[in-house]
């Protein structure tokens, strides 16, 4: 084993998804390198956390803020979760978009989707096209696209826009963004979300995992990573500037400043060494960090990264919810059946309906500003999508003596996995879901609501209507613009910059804002440390990795690490 002294001493600025990845990847080799993770947060987890409400009030103890959850496609958190001793819930994926005759869902067919039929049914026709011709599409934005091929300005207001702009966070630049992405919503094994269908554009309501307690998920994450003895930890400090990164010194070619971030007391700025860096940060703190030391084309590629500036509102108004968004079945909502020819057509429809009258709870909302409808307001109602409120434990539905498919690999049981803790707001759980489990009844659900994009839609915003007696948080978030200038300007260039002046970037912004790429990007720089890959041989988690590995890093997976006559 070699000594202390011939480790290679890396440092990781930021503990979200990406540089926990990272640190978790490396601590794997103790024997090779010594980590520093670093972040001015008091804990880890960037925008996936935890906050706390009144379970006396609301039926639940906490909600988790910024990330929801996420596609059973996405194998690598699920993997990174389950072996922690944490798993994800199931729940069934209603949307409700538009209000009154602009209204359509996933969950019955509604007027607006018998108006679009022939829109639909293009649409199919044109994903396929984008799928066979994805690099010039990847170039060209939504708007342009739905020009192109002569869609109506409605379907895309009302239908496309809306879709796209929920699941990808990418609000209200939502017609700017590279109509790639469309087909990967639809397409892709490793980012679908959804199931196309000629007659009602989504196919069925997707089966989508809602997260386990974040805040307790990541840190059981950190305490797995630093079981090893080689990774530390240093929460509350905050990287101010990267001073050098060119030094043979033999102390390390990096030096960093940073100081403890203590909002009471001014610290004094302290320096350290090490011989790699990975910037698990959004691109702007990359170029603040980097300074003087940034490269050209580092500041072209991370400057073209463009941020919006969202508030999270998260409320129990449902007089606002009800004035802005169809909270209920509605049957003056159905689609006209007078022109439905065939009898198998006909009674999948009533079926649906049926249905919906029974199940009808949203988890996703959108609406239109009647002022400019490109632009929408979204919201979620957390008591239907977050199962603490059903009375399960923050672990999820785990239990200590399951082992199956890597779950509690670790051996280290979470207190979270205490059934107990699922008691807590029971009394306030007077309703019952579809399937008889008790849940607050829609007058006490919390729900949170997002207006978007301050510089350029604020005066459309409706916050000042959510009555202040009933507001529980706010909360701002710096968030990426997926416009298509992205995917010209930065994704296929960051091969580019990593790994020069010893210098990794991680981040789901590199590619796609979703906590799956944001994992892939922290093991992705580990490997090119020299790490091994945590989930070697896991077919479902490698085919992102590999795909990650070569977009964002030019490179394949190391020969001893490929199969195949081709390797």
């Amino acid at each position: 084993m070699s000594s202390q002294s011939t480790r290679q001493r890396v440092c990781i600025v930021g503990a979200g998804a990406s540089g926990m990845s990272a640190a978790y990847a490396l601590s794997l080799h103790p024997d090779r390198y010594e980590v520093t993770v670093y972040d001015k947060e008091p804990v880890a987890g960037g925008m996936a956390t935890s906050i706390d409400i009144d379970s006396n009030k609301y039926g639940a103890s906490y909600i988790n803020d910024g990330v929801q959850g996420c596609s059973p496609a996405f194998a690598n958190t699920m993997r990174m979760f389950r072996m922690l001793g944490f798993e994800p819930t199931e729940v069934g994926m209603q949307i409700s978009f538009g209000k009154g005759e602009d209204f359509w869902t996933n969950v019955f067919p509604t007027s607006l989707t018998s108006k679009f039929q022939d829109d639909i049914a293009k649409f199919g026709r044109v994903l396929k096209i984008i799928k066979k011709l994805e690099v010039p599409f990847a170039l060209m934005p939504v708007h342009t696209m739905l020009k192109v091929f002569n869609f109506s300005t409605d379907f895309g207001e009302k239908m496309v826009y809306p879709l796209v702009a929920l699941f990808f966070g990418t609000g209200n630049q939502t017609p700017y963004i590279s109509c790639a992405i469309l087909e990967r919503v639809f397409m892709d094994p490793s980012m679908r979300l959804f199931e196309y269908n000629d007659k009602s554009l989504l196919a069925s309501i997707p089966t989508m995992l809602a997260f386990p307690k974040l805040h307790d998920c990541y840190q059981a994450w950190k305490e797995e990573t630093m079981s090893r003895g080689n990774v530390t930890f240093k929460l509350n400090h905050e990287v101010m500037h990267i001073l050098s990164r060119k030094s043979k010194s033999k102390d390390g070619s990096i030096e960093i400043e940073y100081k403890v971030d203590n909002a009471s007391l001014e610290s004094a700025l302290q320096t350290a060494r090490f011989d790699h860096i990975i910037l698990a940060v959004d691109a702007d703190s990359c170029l603040k960090l980097l300074g003087k030391e940034a490269s050209w084309l580092e500041r072209r590629v991370l400057g073209n990264v463009k941020y919006l500036y969202d508030v999270t509102i998260t409320h129990n108004d449902l007089a606002y919810m009800k004035k802005y968004y169809e909270t209920r079945y509605d049957p003056s909502h159905n689609a006209p059946l007078e022109g439905v020819t065939s009898k198998e057509e006909r009674q999948q429809a009533e079926a649906a309906f049926d249905f919906a009258s029974k199940n009808f709870r949203p988890l996703y909302y959108t609406m239109q500003y009647p002022e400019d409808k490109s632009k929408i307001e979204m919201s979620f109602d957390l008591t239907h999508y977050q199962p603490q409120f059903r009375g399960e434990k923050p672990s999820g539905p785990i239990s200590a003596e399951d082992t199956d498919d890597y779950r509690n690999e670790t051996g280290q049981v979470p207190e979270a996995q205490d059934a107990s803790l699922g008691e807590q707001g029971s009394a306030v759980r007077t309703g019952k879901d579809p399937e008889g489990k008790a849940e607050p009844p829609l007058e006490d659900h919390v729900f949170q609501t997002i207006f978007l994009d301050r510089d350029s839609s604020s005066h459309l915003w409706t916050i000042k209507e959510i009555r202040e007696d009933k507001k529980i948080y706010e909360k701002w978030w710096k968030q990426q613009s997926h416009r298509w200038q992205h995917y010209a300007g930065t994704v296929p260039w960051m091969m580019f910059i990593n790994g020069k002046n010893n210098t990794h970037y991680a981040g789901a912004w590199s590619v796609l804002n979703m906590h799956e790429l944001a994992v892939t990007s922290g093991f992705a720089a580990a490997y090119q440390l020299g790490a091994d890959y945590p989930f070697k041989g896991d077919e479902d988690c490698e085919r992102l990795f590999r795909l990650y590995l070569a977009l964002s890093h030019g490179v394949r997976m190391r020969k001893e690490d490929r199969k195949g006559i081709l390797a």
